[in-house]
């Protein structure tokens, strides 16, 4: 198989469209919210796109579908139970899809709880997560419930620890330090801000960061520590009966910050 690499192109305020690539000069793109700066990167680079792949609906995941396409007509596949503009192929739980120009397969899992039918793509040690999961967070419950996101974000834990997390947005130094706020003495909390900040000052992106390291500090993977739990219970001002009590405590408690 070529080498695989992922790069980020920066759109609209704080969303990144991720381009999976090979050493061949085969590319495919993730939610182009934003048309332009994802063709001026393809020309850039003399890239041949290959496909387009999107996780949910919102504006800022497939607004430059249309605009990308007029670089080049290729397959748009993206979550079945949504409507995607220019979709030509609708992805459902288990589904594969086979981009065989760069040598990857990428499955699908449903993974609702930003919106209804929201989907992430994982292969190859590459999971692109879209709003479900970010770097030290997780998306807004706009149409799902507290125990719908608290079971995607359980599946994508899934996936073998080295998983290299892609998400939508450069939130994670936010996201950190509400963490941070939620478990305060969380020693590798701590030293990720720290080396977050360091990046965001260099004006670098954040990303990827790996399951393991979300596992030890994103607050919505951890409704089952104690710290988190006390936490929680001392915003909620109440007892917190379980985890997914815990979850969408610090989900409102995350909303509210």
């Amino acid at each position: 198989m070529a080498m695989t690499t992922v790069f980020p192109v920066p759109a609209l305020n704080d969303n990144y469209v991720w381009v999976i690539t090979d050493d061949h000069g085969h590319c495919a793109v993730v939610d182009p919210g934003e048309a332009a700066p994802v063709v001026e990167a393809l020309r850039a680079r003399n890239l041949t796109l290959d496909a387009i792949l999107v996780t949910h609906h919102h504006p800022d995941h497939q607004g430059g579908v249309g605009g990308v396409l007029k670089y080049a007509e290729v397959p748009v596949y993206g979550p079945a139970a949504e409507s995607i503009r220019h979709r030509t192929h609708a992805l459902r739980e288990g589904d594969v899809v086979r981009l065989d120009t760069l040598g990857l397969e990428l499955g699908v899992l449903e993974t609702p709880g930003h919106t209804a039918g929201h989907i992430s793509l994982y292969g190859h040690g590459l999971l692109f997560s879209g709003d479900t999961l970010f770097a030290g967070g997780c998306g807004r419950l706009f149409e799902g419930t507290p125990e719908q996101m608290m079971q995607s974000l359980s599946k994508l834990t899934e996936l073998p620890a080295d998983t290299n997390v892609y998400a939508g947005h450069e939130y994670t130094l936010a996201n950190l330090r509400f963490a941070h706020r939620v478990e305060p003495d969380n020693d590798a909390l701590s030293e990720r801000v720290e080396a977050v900040q360091a990046l965001r000052a260099r004006g670098e992106c954040t990303m990827p960061s790996t399951l393991e390291e979300e596992l030890r500090t994103n607050p919505f993977l951890r409704s089952g520590v104690d710290a988190v739990r006390r936490n929680a219970e001392q915003y909620a001002g109440k007892r917190l009966s379980s985890p997914v009590d815990v979850f969408a405590t610090v989900r409102a408690w995350k909303d509210a910050s």
